[in-house]
């Protein structure tokens, strides 16, 4: 017997070197092929071509291709649902809506010319084949999500556009597959069809986002999360084969309606990025080159024909509706580039359809679709997938490229976000805050503290605050986010948190709410209010009754001449930036000339996130808010230190207000940023003494507690 058994045979049927093989293909093809400028969906592709049955035939297009290719190509329009930016969409949903039609339209009535007229193919064949034209896949949209564009206007308008054309291409192959189903076409078809896809879209868009809800504020597991959301997917698309449809789109709206409740900088996004793009989408561009033949390019003439018609007609007619788009809307010459390198690749639906085509049988025997139509689809696919990334590719670098020059003229302060952790019950809610609000595109921005006191110093409180750190460093790495982890000791919590943020220059502070022990502690709490006291940089305190993700609405209640505080523009940007990372409106309540600079500035820098005003004429009324802030809404208070300008003496008040009508909701109340270095204690006329009439009260009930409770201890 021998020690080792190397007889192999190709191809390769063990499941072990076939999984291993593909392995070494998504290892390596991107970086021997990124050195020659291929986008790394083409070097899938092209493996795949040379390992398949038509090249070296070292794998073979298995079982297991058909399955985890078509995962990819459903985690594929998964994720083009996922990240597109739900604001902007339905701010450009009519150009989305026209985009759809010139792609669809355009490409149907030259499909259909170009197939009876250059390739003397009967009328339902050519209709079936300018369907296919018509249809797209987004498979460069991996490279979108790589420059971090999945958020842009343009990407939208294609996304938009691309649900339209699908479902359109999807509607011809339903009906002429009926055709030669023996189905009748007639009325009754058409009302059928129409009926099961019309109740099907709402059950996905009304049912689903409510068991999602259920099920992200009853588990926070992040293994449950995952195979949730994968269930979903996988639902949307099992119901839309059942109705006669492709399973893409079911994909596809799963995405959309799962798009509020994971946020792009979550670590659940992260999770879900990572798997599909590490395992499933190569899997299915791998089994996507395995079924291109290439040598009928140099043995057969007709198919070479039929290859280079379905190619050309195919790009330029997606080319000629991204070019009509942009100049219709004025977009720049980089924006139709984008459109035209997202919506020209042919793969899914144009499968779909060549395969479902190919197997029709017609009363003479032939194919609805000939051998040549296959071949020359899978061509087609090749050229236009190649097109489609290196044109995306190009588009993409310029943009970012233009847009670092703009961010970089404007000379914005380095944000750096301190979450103070000692509570773990409450980390998580801190972190998915601060991730929500930092700047994107400033990666090393979160500072993690835990402070113990000089006068205990024991091992337990050590122990403790190290553990607190890193499942900040966990969370916040899940959501591909560094944070710095500091542990220090200092004279007290207010202390240490004043002096590490001034040895890191700390620009925001996120803390937790104070949880009252006895009757007369102060809403705040002592820790808060010294630091309070200690900096002047924006504090912002938080009470999250709910994961950050099920939040509904941000309603915010802004005192009048907030517009002249220094942080005014920072705290407003980074709630509008929160806002739209959860996908929710943005609800001002001010006075009337605190609206005007609020609309104005978020006109000007936050035109892309959905935003709402009303009047609040007097702070006083901030109780009638109460009808206006549900239990899946987050209430945020803007305060004022002090001696500030926007600053009232009814701030005093605003502990009892809010603990006795606002106890039911989730909160975040904003001390912002003030002008100087060293706060102090201010002392005005109106108040000389530095304390309102509400705090001296409070003091002189907190000095008589502490008698009383002295004299029971001695008794």
């Amino acid at each position: 017997m021998e020690l080792f058994d190397l007889n192999i045979h190709f191809p390769v049927t063990d499941p072990t070197w076939i999984f291993f093989l593909v392995l070494i293909i998504i290892l390596f093809a991107p970086m021997i092929l990124g050195r020659l400028r291929i986008p790394h969906i083409i070097g899938m592709i092209l493996a795949g071509v040379v390992v398949g049955k038509y090249g070296f035939n070292i794998l073979e297009r298995d079982s297991s291709f058909e399955l985890f290719g078509k995962v990819g190509l459903y985690y594929i329009m998964f994720l083009a649902g996922l990240e597109m930016d739900m604001d902007d969409f339905k701010k450009n949903r009519t150009k989305g809506l026209v985009f759809g039609m010139f792609t669809f339209l355009i490409p149907m009535g030259l499909g259909i010319w170009s197939s009876m007229s250059m390739l003397n193919y009967g009328f339902l064949t050519s209709v079936l084949l300018a369907s296919m034209y018509a249809s797209h896949t987004l498979i460069a949209y991996p490279i979108i999500s790589r420059y971090g564009l999945s958020r842009q206007r343009t990407v939208s308008i294609t996304i938009g556009g691309t649900a339209v054309t699908v479902v359109l291409a999807l509607m011809v192959l339903a009906v002429i597959g009926g055709m030669y189903k023996g189905e009748d076409v007639g009325g009754l078809f058409w009302v059928l069809l129409v009926a099961k896809v019309v109740l099907l879209f709402g059950l996905i868009i009304f049912l689903m986002p409510r068991i999602s809800r259920w099920f992200f504020r009853t588990y926070e597991d992040a293994v449950m999360q995952f195979i949730f959301v994968l269930a979903m997917v996988f639902l949307g698309g099992g119901l839309m084969e059942l109705v006669g449809m492709e399973g893409i789109l079911g994909a596809f709206l799963a995405g959309l309606v799962l798009n509020r409740f994971v946020p792009h900088v979550s670590p659940l996004m992260n999770r879900l990025e990572f798997v599909g793009n590490a395992l499933f989408i190569p899997y299915f561009l791998i089994g996507v080159g395995m079924i291109i033949d290439v040598r009928c390019l140099f043995t057969e003439g007709e198919a070479l024909k039929v290859a280079v018609v379905m190619t050309v007609v195919a790009t330029f007619s997606k080319w000629l509706a991204a070019w009509i788009t942009q100049k219709i809307y004025g977009m720049k010459k980089v924006e139709g580039s984008l459109i035209f390198g997202l919506s020209n690749a042919q793969a899914a639906a144009t499968l779909a359809a060549v395969l479902i085509g190919h197997g029709i049988i017609m009363e003479n025997g032939e194919r609805l679709l000939n051998d040549d139509v296959l071949n020359g689809t899978v061509v087609m696919i090749l050229f236009t997938c190649i097109i489609s990334s290196v044109v995306t590719e190009r588009a993409a670098r310029r943009m970012v490229t233009q847009e670092n020059l703009m961010e970089g003229s404007e000379g914005k302060e380095q944000e750096r976000i301190l979450i103070p952790v000692a509570n773990p019950e409450t980390i998580e809610g801190l972190v998915g805050m601060a991730l929500m609000m930092r700047h994107p595109k400033q990666k090393e921005s979160l500072v993690a503290l835990s402070v113990i006191n000089d006068n205990n110093t024991s091992e337990t409180k050590e122990l403790i605050g190290k553990r607190n750190l890193e499942r900040t460093a966990m969370i916040a790495a899940a959501a591909d986010a560094s944070v710095k982890t500091v542990l220090r000791y200092d004279l007290n919590i207010a202390q240490g948190i004043i002096h590490t943020q001034k040895e890191y220059a700390v620009t925001d502070i996120v803390i937790g709410l104070h949880r009252k022990t006895n009757l007369m502690d102060s809403f705040f709490g002592t820790m808060t209010e010294n630091l309070l006291k200690g900096t002047n940089r924006q504090i912002m305190i938080a009470k999250l009754l709910m994961p950050v993700n099920t939040l509904r609405r941000i309603v915010v209640a802004v005192p009048d001449k907030a517009e002249y505080e220094k942080g005014f523009l920072k705290w407003m940007t980074q709630l509008c930036r929160m806002g739209k990372q959860l996908g929710c409106r943005v609800h001002f309540f001010a006075t009337e000339d605190t609206l005007k600079h609020l609309r104005a500035l978020t006109e000007k820098q936050e035109a892309n996130t959905f935003t709402e005003f009303s009047l609040l004429e007097e702070w006083d009324d901030l109780l009638l808010l109460t009808g206006q802030v549900n239990y899946d809404h987050l209430f945020v208070v803007v305060s004022s230190r002090k001696g500030s300008i926007s600053y009232q003496t009814s701030f005093e008040r605003l502990p009892s207000q809010i603990s006795k009508y606002f106890a039911n909701n989730s909160l975040l109340i904003v001390y912002p940023d003030q002008l100087g270095d060293d706060p102090q204690e201010i002392v005005s006329f109106s108040d000389p003494r530095g304390q309102s009439e509400t705090r001296v009260y409070d003091n002189v009930g907190k000095w008589f507690y502490k008698w009383f409770k002295k004299g029971d201890e001695r008794n």
